[in-house]
């Protein structure tokens, strides 16, 4: 097939696709699926192997928010079911990202639902920072709290913040239609305070509620000239109880298709497969490895995830490895732009890949979930964390919509969260 032998070898030598390539992708038939999955599956093993990077989301201050974002179960006026409580304090946190760390989790990621932080908010966060370095020396810490204001991105990186994730979503040009009390904007100059500070740049997309292939390549291009060093993407969780509790839109061979076209267009950076993974993709997960080189580890922010062993499991059967925290993760070229190298214009091998996604040399990723105006959800999903042993699966389902045009709604897999932080249960890895 042309078209996918062009992306390989574009994909190898680091070249962007045109639109029309993407558009492409994206209009590919379930007849050439595997070849496609093969052909993005090349890119992905030059720039990172057989490697998967875990990554632990710690929901510090759930439900509440003011942002109006239609996906987000946190948002204003939602009426699901989730958890909510106020910011957890810095111990508990810690605790709550150690199950993580145990699992085999090289980030956590910090969200917290708002529109942005106070000044005390990010004073609260710095010492949440501290205290997970203070017991986990080499892990990296992704902050997603909303909207930043001049100078909290710096203090975050002074606290020790090695990420920050603020998710895109959408198309500039549906923005509108999705959330209205911020703009598409905002979200592009929170990232470029993000990588002004020297914090390495998590930003991504949600599928899924109800954009054309059009939009999807209008954001993935976008996020690529933005140039985020992960980006993650989520798959729509159609809560009940927020407006877009009838997208039930997608396959598992279009969330493939998606994960390929993303993959094509940013063939170097950690692309993240993150929340609705295991509703949309279901039993197809394991061929989603050879396209994404990063997962979240068990729950997410406001819903289940499959339990963190079964995650391991998955990544073990399907021939991967998990990344070890003496492993870093991005190419070393994108590495060496990060910590003031430069980006040479040569690639390098997976073998002699450098850097992590962050500007220590040791790690690399961020958050991606269904994102509010704040931390409503950017960092992996409706979720929060996941890990321990004795927590009881959870199977109170959100919502029955009706049947999609891309197959039944499968409202079975979709879980509000009550366990892990915020609750007196152990987490899900």
């Amino acid at each position: 097939m042309d078209l996918l032998n062009t992306l390989v070898d574009k994909g190898l030598r680091r070249e962007l696709p045109t639109r029309e390539e993407a558009l492409a992708v994206l209009a590919t038939s379930d007849d050439d699926l595997l070849d496609v999955v093969a052909a993005a599956g090349k890119v992905r093993r030059q720039w990172f192997g057989r490697r998967v990077k875990l990554n632990y989301l710690v929901n510090l201050k759930s439900g509440l928010c003011p942002e109006d974002c239609s996906y987000c179960s946190q948002r204003l006026g939602s009426k699901a079911g989730i958890l909510k409580y106020t910011w957890l304090k810095p111990d508990e946190a810690s605790k709550a990202a150690a199950a993580g760390v145990a699992g085999g989790a090289k980030r956590v990621c910090l969200v917290a639902s708002g529109r942005g932080p106070t000044d005390r908010d990010v004073d609260r966060v710095s010492k949440t920072i501290e205290a997970i370095k203070e017991r986990h020396e080499g892990v990296e810490v992704c902050a997603c709290l909303g909207l930043l204001s001049e100078g909290q991105a710096d203090r975050l990186r002074e606290a020790g913040a090695d990420a920050y994730n603020h998710n895109l979503n959408t198309s500039e040009e549906t923005y509108g239609a999705i959330t209205t009390t911020h703009t598409y904007a905002d979200r592009v100059e929170t990232v470029q305070q993000a990588q002004a500070a020297g914090l390495s740049a998590c930003s991504g997309l949600i599928a899924g509620m109800g954009e054309s292939d059009k939009d999807l390549v209008d954001v993935v291009f976008a996020l690529r000239d933005l140039d985020p060093d992960s980006v993650p993407v989520n798959f729509l969780i159609p809560f009940e109880g927020t407006p877009l509790a009838k997208e039930w839109n997608l396959t598992p061979q279009r969330c493939l298709r998606i994960l390929a076209m993303v993959r094509f267009v940013c063939p170097d950076v950690e692309v993240r497969l993150a929340g609705g993974r295991e509703v949309h993709l279901r039993s197809m997960q394991p061929l989603a490895l050879h396209l994404v080189n990063s997962i979240f580890l068990g729950d997410y922010l406001t819903s289940e995830g499959q339990a963190g062993q079964a995650d391991l499991d998955m990544i073990a059967d399907a021939g991967f490895e998990v990344e070890g925290a003496d492993t870093t993760t991005l190419p070393r070229h994108r590495a060496d732009a990060l910590t003031g190298g430069g980006c040479g214009s040569q690639a390098t091998a997976p073998e002699q890949a450098g850097g992590c996604g962050s500007h220590e040399a040791s790690g690399g990723g961020g958050c991606g979930s269904h994102g509010g105006g704040g931390g409503c959800g950017p960092c992996g999903g409706h979720a929060a964390v996941a890990g321990g042993e004795g927590s009881a699966p959870v199977t109170e389902t959100v919502g029955a919509p009706a049947a999609p045009a891309g197959g039944p709604a499968r409202t079975d897999l979709v879980a509000v969260r009550r366990r892990g932080a915020g609750t007196d249960l152990a987490p899900n890895a």
